[in-house]
């Protein structure tokens, strides 16, 4: 019977036919040790020269790295192998040859591999990372989905700016009009909200920042819920079940992957609610504390956040930033007008901002000064000052970058491993 390699622990003893690639091979006298992929994971094929005629011998001997195959044999149980089952092969068919393949088992520098990411992704590591990113994805459409939101997803064309002006990817469209690539779907997603209740848009998103920090990409997934009649409290609660769910769920479903990429999961246990909340006054003081020559007005640099959540064991939230440093959009705290009802998660193990949100401007009159105080063209903005002239509301949300959640739990080095195709400053290819 034909079968994945994720589900041979249920046939053990019986015969089954493995479609995949050949990952890795070694021959030990008048036996082949074939590795076999299958996209659903890796098992090691034994090939006894006892039990296949001359000629599959034969050809299980010059077999080539990536070599595609169907190999059919009966599934036994061996605690010594990685996944606990290797298949004992009765037949081999090769499908298509592989020479030359280029990423060996030697090392490679980044940029080679980089320039070759379509066949990165093959190997071992760089397939549990996407396995994680796809259980991260599904844990946080499940965890939305299951409490009544309703997935209302956002133009990736837009008028203008959401995040600020510097940023934008504009784009011809058309003959006489310049679109741009969406920052954010929140702008959108609060129109949805006054319409929905509770939503949430899940999608790519693009940042025109001209940085080659290991935390940042042009191209990058986010979701972003949105609620109406919602203040500060709820945007900060709604992250923290939302995080503490997905790294539940990785460490449910997906622990093998975790120890294929040697991950220290001892930390990813700690992540319970409820997470610490510190101000961003607090922040300051204690970078201070550590040394660090941060003023007060000032955005957290890598350096900053780092510092700041090595002092948890779990996510922090840090809120209330300054206003002036924020979004136009953030309401500022009607106690103290100079800072913004807002909320950024710092990741621990100095793997910084997760989630960046908070509580919206409701009042007409203010957003409109904003709009006018960060330049920009209030044309533009009309649809969303609709929203606060016909039944505004208190409301907020949040957006999660994808990359960022999938780079902390897997513990990676750098952004670029954490999606399939990465786009920065200097890539973008292939």
């Amino acid at each position: 019977m034909n079968a994945y390699i994720e589900d041979v622990a249920r046939h053990e003893g019986q015969q089954v036919t493995i479609h995949g690639w050949l990952h890795h091979r070694r021959s030990s006298g008048k036996i082949h040790f074939l590795v076999i992929r299958d996209g659903t994971g890796f098992i090691q094929a034994v090939m006894s020269k006892a039990g296949v005629d001359e000629q599959t011998f034969q050809t299980a001997d010059h077999l080539s790295q990536e070599t595609s195959l169907v190999v059919t044999g009966t599934v036994r149980q061996d605690r010594r192998a990685p996944g606990g089952y290797e298949i004992d092969v009765t037949s081999l068919e090769v499908i298509s040859g592989s020479e030359n393949y280029p990423i060996t088992p030697k090392e490679h520098g980044v940029d080679y591999l980089m320039d070759r990411r379509h066949l990165w992704i093959r190997s071992e590591r760089q397939a549990a990372i996407l396995r994680v990113r796809h259980e991260v994805v599904n844990a946080v459409r499940d965890f939305f989905n299951n409490r009544g939101f309703i997935l209302a997803d956002t133009p990736i064309f837009t008028p203008a700016a959401c995040e600020g002006t510097t940023t934008l990817f504009p784009v011809q469209y058309f003959e006489e009009q310049t679109a741009y690539l969406t920052q954010s779907g929140q702008l959108y997603n609060e129109a949805n909200a006054a319409a929905l209740g509770r939503v949430y848009c899940f999608g790519p998103t693009f940042r025109a920042e001209k940085s080659k920090t290991r935390r940042h990409l042009t191209e990058f997934w986010m979701v972003e819920p949105e609620v109406a009649y919602a203040g500060l409290d709820d945007v900060i609660e709604l992250a923290e079940g939302l995080v503490t769910s997905v790294v539940a769920r990785v460490l449910d479903k997906r622990r093998h992957e975790l120890t294929v990429l040697e991950r220290d999961i001892s930390k990813l246990e700690c992540v319970r609610a409820p997470f610490p909340r510190i101000s961003y006054d607090d922040a300051a003081r204690i970078l201070r504390e550590k040394g660090l020559p941060f003023e007060w007005g000032g955005d957290f640099g890598g350096t900053d956040e780092t510092v700041l959540s090595e002092q948890f064991d779990r996510p922090v939230a840090v809120h209330r930033y300054p206003s002036a440093i924020k979004a136009f959009y953030m309401k500022p705290d009607p106690e103290r007008p100079d800072v913004a009802l807002c909320v950024d998660v710092l990741a621990p193990e100095g793997y910084g901002e997760i989630i960046g949100g908070g509580q919206r401007i409701d009042d007409y009159d203010l957003l409109l000064q904003r709009i006018k105080e960060h330049n920009l063209p209030q044309e533009a903005f009309e649809w969303f000052l609709d929203l606060r002239r016909f039944g505004s509301v208190p409301h907020g949300g949040f957006g999660m970058g994808i990359e960022r959640v999938v780079s902390w739990i897997c513990h990676l080095d750098h952004l670029r491993e954490a999606i399939p195709y990465p786009r920065m400053l200097y890539r973008v290819y292939p």
